[in-house]
């Protein structure tokens, strides 16, 4: 029973995640393509964080006697989150930066080796093992999603830019996509070995009160001289609160599955997305886009069904055999 559940649990939560992720990018193509509005993408995110810290707010709060004095708690501990959104702070400043030095098509390109990172800092912070079969499908799907956005980055010379410093560029994409594998890890570790004992809502409640003040910043340097909340209408909220269910969802990917995971459930998204782009927006479709979609889900099913026995490995310090793979995962819960 209770280990399939637990599984269940695992794969509603990641195909909730590649939905939601689905839904939000057809949204915001449909309202900035279709409908033409033009309102900041960085206030969706900010009015995200503000839905995040209500609805995770009155979670917490439930059954509690004096939950102002817990929510208060909560904001004084919340130093391991505050880095976490520091770390997300900059990385959309690189992202901007890497932007407008390089344009589209070669940072959508960048952009997939977050999957790479995001393996590499999980072998080297939760010590995990992959089988040559988990590290092939990794190369297969990063692969994929780089020829998957090919029609982004083969119409480079359109996105050119003209006067930016590709060196400059590289080395803010490359910086970016590192981080984000980092963070990824980061959560994971403080979410599944948490000394504070300290539960997913908490945890999302600290991470959404201390990311408000970062894009606050963010919006106040970034779009002086327009008016806040401008040009917003239903279809912006509606994103805002799709970002808030976003948030949520990859903080139990994290927890229920793990962080690698949770790359896949994005990357299946992107096609399926697409997908949906081609035939209600009409959006592109071609054949290599096919092929690599195609690509993409084998290795997300290459992945996931991975038939390699667990490997058993000499644990040197606590001297004992430990059947690695879900260890973690069964620890967590």
């Amino acid at each position: 029973g209770n280990m399939v559940d637990l599984k269940n649990i695992k794969v509603a939560v990641l195909v909730i995640l590649c939905l939601q992720n689905s839904i939000f990018t057809i949204l915001r193509r449909y309202s900035q393509g279709v409908l033409k509005e033009n309102y900041s993408k960085h206030e969706v995110l900010l009015l995200a964080e503000l839905i995040k810290i209500l609805i995770s707010g009155a979670v917490v709060s439930r059954g509690k006697n004096d939950p102002v004095k817990h929510l208060k708690g909560l904001a004084f501990k919340s130093g391991k989150m505050l880095a976490l959104a520091l770390i997300y702070g900059l990385m959309n400043i690189l992202s901007f930066v890497a932007l407008r030095n390089i344009g589209a098509g070669t940072f959508t390109v960048f952009a997939q080796l977050k999957i790479l990172t995001t393996a590499i800092f999980s072998s080297i912070i939760l010590n995990r093992k992959y089988t040559p079969v988990k590290w092939r499908a990794l190369a297969t799907l990063i692969l994929s999603c780089v020829l998957f956005s090919e029609h982004i980055w083969n119409n480079n010379m359109a996105y050119g830019v003209e006067n930016g410093s590709a060196l400059l560029g590289t080395i803010a994409v490359i910086a970016e996509v590192s981080l984000s594998g980092f963070a990824s890890i980061y959560f994971e570790k403080v979410i599944k070995t948490d000394t504070d004992k300290l539960d997913i809502w908490e945890r999302n409640f600290q991470l959404a009160l201390t990311s408000f003040p970062v894009y606050i910043l963010f919006i106040t340097f970034r779009e002086r001289g327009t008016n806040i909340f401008q040009g917003w209408s239903l279809v912006a909220f509606l994103l805002s609160l799709l970002g808030a269910a976003g948030g949520l969802l990859v903080a139990l990917s994290i927890k229920y599955a793990d962080a690698i995971l949770k790359t896949f459930a994005t990357s299946g998204a992107i096609v399926l997305s697409s997908l949906v782009d081609y035939l209600l927006l009409g959006g592109p479709l071609t054949a290599i886009m096919f092929v690599s979609g195609t690509l993409v889900v084998i290795a997300i099913c290459d992945y996931t069904f991975d038939p390699t026995p667990l490997i058993l490995h000499q644990d040197k310090e606590k001297g004992k055999v430990e059947a690695e793979q879900d260890i973690e995962t069964t620890k967590a819960i």
